[in-house]
C-alpha cells in the first residue's frame, strides 16, 4: 500500500488540498474522488 499521505488532490471548489483516505484507498476510488467534502461536492458549480 502506497503512503497515504503523499497521495492528494485539490478540489475544484475551494482550491484546498486533500489527502487519499484509507477508505477511499481500500475501495479503489480515489481515482473517482473530485471534492474534499460533501459540502463542496453540494457546492459545485452546474454544468450548462
Amino acid at each position: 500500500m502506497p503512503d497515504l499521505k503523499k497521495q492528494f488532490k485539490i478540489c475544484p471548489v475551494c482550491k484546498r488540498p486533500f489527502h487519499n483516505r484509507k477508505k477511499w484507498d481500500s475501495r479503489g476510488i480515489w481515482d473517482q474522488i473530485k471534492y474534499c467534502s460533501k459540502k463542496c461536492q453540494n457546492s459545485r458549480k452546474p454544468t450548462l
